[in-house]
């Protein structure tokens, strides 16, 4: 069985990913990119901020305005790393549980179709 992890977890990982190719993506984009609400966002992106996983730049954008880059801290990509290779870990263990259970089905629906068929 799969271990049971956090969802918090697939989120900083999500949200890192992101920020990595693009650090300075907006919250706005960041939330409908990621499909969540951007309070949930705002959440993440200041819990990976108090973990010193991410640090803010302040930079000035074409319509200049004040804007933020998000960058990954060498904690950050250590973090990321990790959390890739538990995310990898446990969509493998699904992929076999699901493999395993689509052979099971496959035979007894084998099975069950012999058996329901007329015989002459």
């Amino acid at each position: 069985m799969p271990e049971n992890i956090p969802i918090h977890q697939d989120m900083y990982l999500k949200v890192l990913r992101l920020l990595e190719v693009n650090p300075q993506m907006n919250q706005r984009e960041m939330a409908a990119a990621l499909g969540v609400s951007l309070g949930k966002t705002n959440f993440c992106l200041k819990a990976l901020l108090d973990k010193g996983l991410l640090k803010m730049q302040n930079f000035q954008n074409s319509k200049r305005k004040l804007a933020y880059a998000y960058l990954l801290t060498p904690a950050g990509i250590a973090e990321k790393t990790s959390l890739t290779g538990r995310f990898l870990k446990r969509k493998m263990e699904e992929y076999e549980l699901l493999k395993a259970e689509i052979a099971s089905l496959q035979q007894e629906t084998a099975k069950n179709a012999t058996e329901v068929q007329p015989h002459p």
